[in-house]
């Protein structure tokens, strides 16, 4: 029985016993094989020890490096697409960044997403030598600098943060989407003027209130979501009256095994 023509995604299989090589072949395997459309791999370079809040996970939790991570799925797969959701942007050098979104791009066929956000934790933050505060500035200026580095016929970029000219990078991404996480009025405007999508985070009410602060969206623009309550064809049906494009399953929050989860929520992948 066909329940939805929604897009369902799988998320943040990067993290913890599921991290290693042969679980993330055997997995994302699994996943192209049910019909998923999408792998979301998360991101978080170091973590505050002890654990303190906002922190959501203890300091000696395994999260591989999302992009090293979709590297390896990229190889394993064919079908999958690809995302980051999401990369905090202000920690990462927005040149480096861009030579390897634009390398898995061409390595994975053109499968590949950027997702990012500004960042929450401040001593993650304060350990990378980034300023908290500047955070959201650094968001918006790196995805500038890099949309130069990716389109322009000769980029160039001057800003607070970054500065470059009579440079070039090569390969250049096909067709490299942009999300960008969050929940801040912030976040939305970065969405919708310097993305094609939004990724968020919430049960049916919350993306509810979300999307009714959210500036109007171009033509094009893509709602993902990560879903945080078990999926029937009701919530599915919710979610998708509400404009979502694609719903993203996190398998550890909810009941079963990784493969249990996977095997029940495929009925809403066809």
């Amino acid at each position: 029985m066909v329940y939805s023509i929604m897009d369902i995604g799988v998320q943040g299989l990067n993290i913890g016993d599921t991290a290693g090589p042969d679980e993330t072949r055997r997995l994302a395997q699994l996943a192209e094989s049910l019909g998923y459309r999408s792998w979301w791999a998360s991101d978080h370079v170091v973590l505050p020890s002890p654990r303190v809040d906002p922190s959501p996970s203890e300091p000696d939790t395994v999260i591989v490096d999302p992009l090293a991570h979709l590297s390896y799925v990229a190889a394993v797969t064919s079908t999958l697409e690809l995302a980051t959701g999401i990369v905090i942007l202000p920690q990462r050098n927005p040149l480096v960044l861009a030579k390897q979104v634009a390398s898995l791009d061409l390595l994975s066929g053109g499968r590949f997403t950027l997702g990012v956000g500004a960042g929450y934790i401040p001593q993650e933050m304060n350990a990378i030598g980034v300023s908290f505060d500047d955070r959201g500035a650094r968001t918006d200026e790196y995805l500038d600098a890099m949309d130069q580095l990716w389109h322009a016929p000769a980029p160039s970029f001057s800003g607070k943060f970054v500065s470059f000219s009579d440079i070039d990078a090569h390969p250049r991404p096909s067709n490299v989407r942009v999300v960008v996480g969050g929940h801040s009025p912030s976040a939305f405007r970065r969405a919708v003027t310097r993305g094609q999508g939004w990724f968020g985070i919430g049960t049916p009410d919350d993306v509810r209130g979300h999307l009714a602060r959210f500036p109007e969206r171009p033509d094009g623009f893509r709602i993902s979501v990560s879903a945080q309550v078990p999926l029937s064809a009701a919530v599915v049906r919710e979610y998708e009256d509400l404009g979502v494009d694609e719903l993203v399953i996190y398998p550890p929050m909810f009941d079963g095994t990784v493969d249990e989860v996977l095997e029940r929520n495929a009925e809403f992948t066809r």
